[in-house]
């Protein structure tokens, strides 16, 4: 198992906090810092910023939105960034939601597993410096009857292969990553509760012909360290709650149903009925501790190493953190912490 860091959205007034947090990361042996992108800070101009500052830790979308860019923009992006940290470029890709890709990027959001494959299918062509001539249900390139001319890619990223991940949570969505992806970006992951959606992943790469052995499963989880880990669940709520309650619609919140399957339907539907009327504090309250505890890191460095062992024992290859505490010295300390806690596990790589 190897370590990631997700720094999450930038902007929001921990910036200089974030940088700190990737240059340690980056010294403590890291595989990958990740950052997301929603409708605020984008994904790249963050990740270019801290490959500039550092020096050997990967640097990863999770996630660069489908909606926002051209499946060519998308492959412009990474083949720079790629050339740019010397081939320390990792390219998550995700649907996003309906009211994020129809409401601010204007696109539909309609069959997201269609789109999603011939999207891949041409980010990978045009990485391959191949003439980019596609013809699917979604995609046409170049657009026929018109003046457009089958193109290739005119900057050579620094690997031959720039690796894909999904970010995925229903189970078709999990099957295409398995199946076309080199990774799965995961969230509100729990060894308790993974059979189900690993199952789904290794469907799919059996139908491409594929193991298991050489993809990275990549969770992100919450990370809280302490000695009461109750009191280190607290600090979780927030962000759980938005995702449970607020992540989409009353109709659809993806989120919202992973946590129906992993057995929390009656609670989830109380943290997304008080969270869409605006009672945040009672929509966090409402979050079960099992829920937190299942999909965080929290408490002491020896629950910790037991976590990993459980991670790890189910598949986990990559294991990323999200620190939840402001506070720059605490969170560096968290993840000295997960550092030495891989280490006393046994199953860092």
């Amino acid at each position: 198992m190897r370590l990631g860091l997700n720094l999450g959205y930038w902007g929001a007034g921990n910036d200089a906090t974030n940088l700190e947090l990737a240059r340690e990361a980056d010294r403590l042996g890291y595989s990958v810092v990740w950052a997301a992108e929603a409708y605020g800070s984008d994904s790249p101009t963050v990740l270019a910023w801290v490959a500039a500052q550092t020096t050997r830790v990967d640097v990863g979308s999770a996630v660069m939105q489908i909606p926002a860019r051209s499946p060519a923009m998308t492959a412009m992006t990474a083949a720079t960034l790629d050339t740019l940290s010397q081939g320390r470029f990792r390219l998550g890709l995700g649907v996003s939601g309906p009211q994020v890709s129809e409401g601010w990027h204007g696109v539909r959001f309609d069959r997201p597993l269609a789109r999603t494959r011939e999207y891949v299918d041409i980010v990978r062509m045009a990485l391959r410096r191949e003439k980019v001539r596609y013809q699917g249900r979604h995609y046409e390139l170049p657009l026929p009857d018109g003046p457009g001319k089958a193109l290739t890619l005119t900057v050579h990223p620094h690997r031959e292969h720039i690796p894909i991940y999904l970010a995925a949570v229903g189970p078709k969505n999990l099957e295409l990553a398995g199946e076309v992806a080199d990774g799965w970006l995961a969230v509100f992951f729990s060894p308790e509760h993974a059979e189900d959606s690993l199952a789904h992943l290794r469907a799919g790469r059996e139908r491409a012909g594929l193991s298991m052995d050489s993809f990275d499963v990549v969770p992100t989880l919450p990370l809280v360290v302490g000695e009461d880990w109750r009191r280190c669940a607290d600090n979780v709520r927030a962000y759980a709650a938005l995702y449970v309650g607020g992540m989409g619609s009353r109709e659809k919140n993806f989120y919202n149903e992973l946590a129906c399957r992993m057995g929390f339907a009656e609670q989830a539907a109380l943290v997304q009925e008080r969270y869409l009327n605006k009672d945040y504090q009672g929509a966090m309250a409402a979050l079960p501790l099992e829920f937190l505890d299942a999909t965080a890191l929290l408490g002491p460095k020896e629950r910790i190493i037991d976590r990993i062992q459980a991670l790890a024992e189910v598949g986990v290859t990559t294991l990323t953190v999200f620190p939840m505490l402001q506070d720059s010295e605490r969170s560096m300390a968290a993840l000295r912490v997960v550092a030495e806690a891989l280490d006393a596990a046994g199953v860092g790589s």
